[in-house]
């Protein structure tokens, strides 16, 4: 199969690369930076008649491209966060639409953060959206996505864990340091997936023509903040005492103290009736890798 990819270099996208490639299938990698092509993977720049010419010569589309939401959300970061997912997606489905020859799918990345601040309700794809800027970005990512004239996937993205990047080695650092522990009270629930287990959803979605609409890609076991710091100093051998209080995360990230400090109970209710199967359901098992 050949797949054109957005974010390939990424900390999803470049395992991500390794494991389509070790499939068999040929990759074509959009990318603003210049890279060396390989055997089974071209890179191409972001233009949109080489981008039109590349969907038409592709069975799908996948697209993971997007601002970092981890930084202090300034009005000018809310804006690069905004456009990066709305204006990237836009631009793949105008390509898409003006093609002779349409992918059979477009797998189209989005967050959990679309069910906003839960508590502790559980949430399901039927879920329906939620308030504040991530749920109102992520509906109008996923709307724009939807304008594609083919079959589309929304991954709904959790928590992704894995030693190589990501989230959790910028967790560590207090931990290793002895002053780790729960962040604000401690209840909100965090969830998450091993990036073994993302990158194999987003497999598993390109495989299978069956698969379509709304995938919550997050572990069948969300845990609490709480109980997720405890496995981590359980896991690293280090303490996880010491509370970090509300006001000083919004003191250091100001608006974005909201991702840390209100969760999403979310579940793959999805994912598991198309019988995908979680090699790493359980966070413990996760942090050991």
């Amino acid at each position: 199969m050949k797949i054109l990819l957005t974010g390939g270099t990424g900390f999803i996208g470049s395992q991500l690369v390794k494991e389509l490639v070790l499939s068999g299938h040929e990759l074509i990698i959009l990318s603003r930076n210049k890279h060396e092509n390989k055997n089974s993977i071209t890179f191409i720049p972001w233009e949109s008649e080489i981008l039109k010419q590349a969907v038409n010569s592709v069975d799908v589309v996948i697209n993971l491209a997007g601002e970092s939401i981890v930084k202090r959300w300034t009005e000018e970061q809310k804006e690069l966060v905004y456009k990066s997912r709305i204006e990237t997606t836009g631009l793949i489905v105008r390509a898409i639409n003006s093609s002779t020859k349409k992918p059979k799918k477009l797998i189209n990345a989005s967050a959990i953060g679309f069910y906003g601040n839960r508590n502790d309700e559980i949430l399901t794809e039927d879920s329906n959206v939620g308030s504040g800027f991530l749920a109102n970005t992520c509906r109008d990512w996923e709307n724009e996505a939807k304008k594609a004239n083919t079959e589309v996937v929304l991954l709904r993205v959790g928590l992704v864990l894995g030693k190589e990047g990501g989230a959790l080695k910028k967790m560590l650092l207090p931990f290793k340091m002895g002053i780790g522990g729960p962040l604000g009270s401690g209840n909100q629930y965090m969830s998450w997936i091993s990036l073994h287990d993302m990158v194999s959803l987003i497999k598993f979605a390109a495989e299978n023509e069956k698969v379509a609409g709304i995938l919550n890609a997050t572990s069948p076991n969300p845990v609490t903040n709480k109980e997720f710091s405890n496995i981590l100093g359980k896991v690293f051998n280090r303490p996880a005492f010491m509370p970090v209080p509300d006001i000083a995360l919004k003191m250091l990230f100001g608006e974005m103290a909201s991702l840390l400090l209100e969760g999403q109970r979310v579940m793959p209710k999805r994912a598991l009736e198309y019988g995908f199967q979680f090699k790493y359901p359980a966070l413990e098992d996760t942090l050991r890798v």
